[in-house]
């Protein structure tokens, strides 16, 4: 992998992500901006995909089961070619292509539908169970968050994916502490994540979500380790990269103004500073 592309490519999608919410005035600054080293590596090193076919029958899928995160899937898209970046400004004004929560009818390069949590880890599932019918080798990445793992369908749909040994898939678990209501820990204690998704059966491991060698060597362990699901718990600070929403772990942001166009000039500069490490 290239590494220093994509911690460019990751600047971009934090900055464009910001861009997108900040053209609302708010919006769920805090799970979106911890996910941009993840997909950065995924869309500029990993995955088949073709934005002037978004429905290539042989393309991988990115299923974004916590769908409220839905901006940095549409910041990423945007870089991506599937539409013109700035057509993503428009998160959820009237007649927009960019709703709250991720729809596949409505967006380019939007695989699955989601945002009732738990719900698209169970389609994700599907989905690779039926390309592997399909006799297709394309691979399926979900992403589901820690919060969203008070969910039981979660569990369910862990223990099906190792009933029915799913080696095409992998399960990101976005482990940021935080959900709307607080702190992970103090709404429904999950323990050692990584432990507890191991004990399902699945291929499990435990990285910083932020560092994209990492993400990158994990998801090329993850697809050499045969007959058996992988999960990848990645850990990372919520709103990682937005000023107003890293220092508290914010889910859903309303700052004022002036503080949105401190928090991009502030990601401006970041990228700035990969474009020249």
């Amino acid at each position: 992998m290239n590494e220093k592309n994509c911690k460019i490519l990751a600047a971009k999608i934090r900055l464009e992500t910001l861009k997108t919410i900040g053209s609302l005035g708010f919006g769920h600054a805090g799970g979106s901006m911890d996910l941009a080293d993840l997909m950065a590596v995924l869309y500029g090193e990993v995955m088949h995909f073709d934005p002037k076919n978004p429905r290539w029958e042989d393309r991988d899928w990115l299923v974004l089961s916590k769908g409220h995160a839905g901006p940095v899937s549409y910041a990423t898209l945007g870089l991506m070619g599937y539409y013109p970046m700035e057509e993503a400004y428009t998160l959820n004004k009237p007649h927009t292509k960019f709703p709250s929560h991720t729809d596949r009818k409505l967006t380019p390069g939007v695989d699955l539908t989601t945002g009732s949590l738990g719900q698209g880890i169970s389609t994700a599932m599907g989905a690779a169970l039926g390309n592997r019918i399909d006799g297709r080798d394309n691979r399926v990445f979900v992403v589901i968050g820690d919060g969203e793992c008070d969910e039981g369908q979660v569990w369910e749909a862990l223990h099906f994916a190792h009933a029915h040994k799913l080696d095409n898939i992998i399960v990101f678990v976005d482990n940021n502490g935080m959900q709307l209501d607080g702190a992970s820990k103090d709404i429904l204690d999950h323990g050692d994540l990584a432990k507890k998704v191991e004990g399902f059966g699945i291929h499990t491991q435990s990285i910083d979500g932020h560092d994209v060698t990492a993400i990158y060597n994990a998801i090329e362990t993850a697809f050499a380790t045969k007959g058996v699901p992988s999960a990848i718990v990645l850990n990372t600070i919520k709103g990682k990269g937005a000023i107003f929403a890293e220092t508290k772990g914010d889910h859903s942001s309303q700052p004022k103004p002036e503080v949105w166009a401190e928090a991009i000039a502030v990601a401006e500069q970041a990228l700035i500073d990969a474009q020249n490490a």
